[in-house]
């Protein structure tokens, strides 16, 4: 044994050829914390001082090959002065580049992912082998920074500036077919073939036929472009990717600009550019929101997969209802593996369903992303059928009919006769208490909700709704079958709108008094969406639908009074009133025609403005700042009510709720981080001098208590 470590063992396998080998003890998966770092470069320097040692192949035992930085890490590290994570970057970087100094050929088996510095590393190496299923990717910009150990110098150097660009401002996952077209690997090789290729190519180059140390010099040297290529490439690259990315997200464009940097500088100049570069774009607060948002997923993740251990198998669902959420409902499940019954009380719904499923699929099979028989597959995991005799095999039921109490009541009371004793039922709804609705069931134990998102194939949120009778089993199970359907499930207590309409609702508040005091909805929904979000909120009512948005508004009222309930006339009921529902018939705030590809695209309607004219009470020009703190000051404060209620259960998931579920800007962290980052007692300061505008803008006494003590929602 040349080294051994708990994350990396080296040892000699074959004349005089090495093997280096990551198996971080006590871990899933292989990652670049700071113990892996350490004993990479101890390993470095024992096979530099081994003798007899004529090539490396560079491995892992995982089924990953390394996953990338421990971000858990990154808190404390990116805490730091902008002097001490150069001095880090660099420290890691001599360990990168010793490996890529060892005295003879160097091969990487890529048998699985290699995200961020795991490619990084890769990148390292002279030569690399990827497994056809293996994936390979620079993520990093994705947490508002960019590659750090190396990667923006030697991938811009090995597949050339435009490909570099694309890989790296993407941040995307690419597929051993990409990789090898780009040259970003040296050949694709099924998995018990990769060893006898790697010693092939060390072979190769301890004979001559291969020059490695030619290619490593390229890699270390200078990008070869003249100055007019180099200007163009990158000048272009910087265009396209700012406008692709907007302002919120600086990373990107400064990956480009780091690269365009040191692309007439030799390895250890321009790692050093590198290091300066990454720790500017560390030190940035959307870096510090993004790494929340991950750890924040993390602990989801986590606590998921704690539910899971006392769930019940689903092998078999059902949906109730089978319009376009209930065909979205039954396509997701059967997609993602569960077969599902999926009944209506007509023929029509049926097909409605149906349609809305084979339209998913449709749309997969144009893109590659399956194929036609995979498509197949699928619909026939779709059962459709308009009685209960396939239900006694069901064990999970989504119930997504008619956002109506009494309909629900009874649709959920027929079903508890027709399904066995221990299925587990739920109701897909967004508003309507649960334990309102487990009233007349006579097994509440086994009821709780499941609000989806629509649609339901893109949103990633489902919120699992626990009401006072419901048991452990109900939830554990409900989430592991949301997890199974690939989507982030949050287990919240029972309340009108649970956590995501409930906090939605006070922002439309918000939106309600700036149209009653003289704001135009198009300024309010340029500024909000300049803040960040999606779409502003006059457009995210008629996406919504103007009757759901109505209709959920008066629940949310009746449930909360005192903050909710406005007096008069709103806007919404001017738009409900007079029919326009938005997207649902093409007219709302906006009009709404079908652009070249069919799609549709809004367009300023003048009547609006007309039909406004009686709840406007005065004309007002608010400042942008003015907007955002009446829109943003509810929403917050709600969310902190949640917490408070304990309707979530910690201010993570809370934030990832918003963020999955009502598209809460992620490089803003959530509205708690939020708080957090304007500072509780500022945000109490800012909260108080709209005070006079109602409840929905009073901070709580816990959340002054706050203030006082200097607290915060996050660390």
């Amino acid at each position: 044994m040349i080294y051994e470590g708990k994350a990396i063992t080296v040892k000699e396998i074959e004349g005089g050829i090495a093997q280096l080998n990551f198996d971080l003890q006590g871990e899933s998966v292989n990652k670049f914390n700071r113990l892996t770092i350490e004993e990479l470069g101890a390993a470095a320097d024992q096979l530099k001082a081994a003798k007899n040692i004529r090539g490396l192949v560079v491995t892992s035992s995982k089924d990953s090959f390394i996953v990338g930085a421990d971000i858990t890490e990154f808190t404390e590290l990116f805490a730091g002065s902008e002097e001490d994570l150069v001095a880090n970057n660099l420290k890691a970087n001599e360990v990168f580049s010793a490996i890529e100094d060892l005295p003879f050929p160097t091969v990487t088996i890529i048998n699985g992912m290699a995200l961020g510095g795991g490619f990084e590393l890769c990148l390292a190496t002279d030569y690399r082998i990827m497994d056809p299923k293996a994936k390979v990717g620079l993520p990093e910009v994705k947490l508002g920074i960019f590659p750090g150990f190396g990667g923006t110098v030697r991938l811009s150097r090995l597949i050339g500036v435009d490909y570099a660009v694309e890989w790296i401002a993407a941040g995307g996952e690419n597929r051993a077919d990409k990789a090898l077209k780009t040259g970003a690997v040296d050949a694709v090789v099924e998995g018990d073939k990769q060893l006898e290729a790697a010693l092939s190519l060390i072979n190769q180059c301890n004979e001559g036929k291969l020059d490695y140390q030619a290619r490593r010099e390229e890699k270390k040297g200078k990008i070869k472009l003249n100055a007019m290529e180099s200007m163009m490439a990158f000048e272009i690259s910087k265009a396209f990717v700012g406008a692709q990315a907007g302002k919120n997200y600086p990373a990107p464009v400064e990956a480009i600009k780091v690269m365009q940097k040191h692309a007439g500088l030799t390895r250890d100049k321009a790692l050093e550019v590198e290091a300066k570069g990454f720790a500017k774009m560390a030190k940035t607060n959307v870096a510090a929101c993004l790494v929340g948002l991950f750890l924040n997923d993390q602990e989801l993740k986590k606590k998921a997969k704690d539910w899971e251990k006392e769930a019940n198998d689903v092998k078999l669902a059902a949906v109730l209802g089978a319009g376009i959420m209930g065909g979205g409902v039954a396509y997701q499940s059967a997609l993602k593996g569960t077969p599902i019954v999926m009944k209506d009380i007509n023929q029509d719904g049926i097909e409605l369903g149906l349609k809305e499923a084979k339209k998913l699929l449709t749309k997969r099979v144009g893109k590659g992303k399956m194929k036609p028989e995979q498509m197949a597959d699928v619909l026939n995991s779709i059962t459709p059928t308009l009685n209960y005799g396939d239900f006694k095999g069901v064990d999970l039921v989504v119930e997504a009919v008619v956002e109506n109490p009494k309909v629900k009541d009874a649709v959920l009371r027929e079903t508890e006769e027709h399904v066995r004793d221990d299925a587990i039922l739920t109701s897909n709804t967004s508003t309507i208490s649960i334990d309102l609705l487990a009233k007349n069931l006579k097994r509440p134990e086994n009821f709780c909700g499941m609000h989806f998102f629509n649609p339901v194939h893109m949103m990633p949120l489902v919120e699992v709704i626990r009401g006072k009778k419901t048991s452990d089993r109900a939830i554990a199970t409900t989430v592991a079958y949301a997890k199974a359907m690939g989507k982030t499930p949050i287990v919240v207590n029972d309340c009108p709108g649970f956590l995501v309409n409930r906090v939605l609702f006070p922002y439309f508040g918000g939106f309600i008094g700036l149209v009653r005091d003289g704001a135009d909805f198009q300024k309010v929904d340029k500024v909000m969406e300049k803040f960040g979000w999606p779409m502003g909120p006059a457009y995210l009512l008629d996406v919504v639908g103007m009757d759901t948005g109505k209709h959920a508004g008066e629940v949310m009222a009746d449930g909360f009074p005192d903050r909710m309930k406005h007096e008069g006339t709103t806007a919404i009921d001017v738009m409900f009133d007079n029919d326009r529902y938005g997207q649902k018939n093409d007219k709302g705030f906006y009009k709404y025609e079908l652009d070249r590809k069919g799609k549709q695209k809004k367009v300023v309607d003048e009547e609006t403005y007309k039909l406004l004219e009686p709840v406007v009470q005065s004309k007002n020009d608010f400042s942008d700042e003015d907007i955002i703190a009446r829109m943003m000051i509810p929403l917050c404060l709600e969310t902190v009510r949640c917490l408070e209620d304990n309707i979530v259960e910690s201010p993570a998931d809370a934030d990832m709720g918003l963020v999955y579920g009502i598209g809460f800007p992620p490089f803003r962290g959530g509205a708690l981080r939020y708080i957090d980052d304007m500072g509780v007692a500022e945000f109490v300061e800012l909260a108080d001098k709209f005070a006079d505008l109602g409840p929905l803008y009073h901070p709580t006494e816990k959340l002054r208590e706050m203030a006082k003590t200097g607290e915060k929602f996050f660390g």
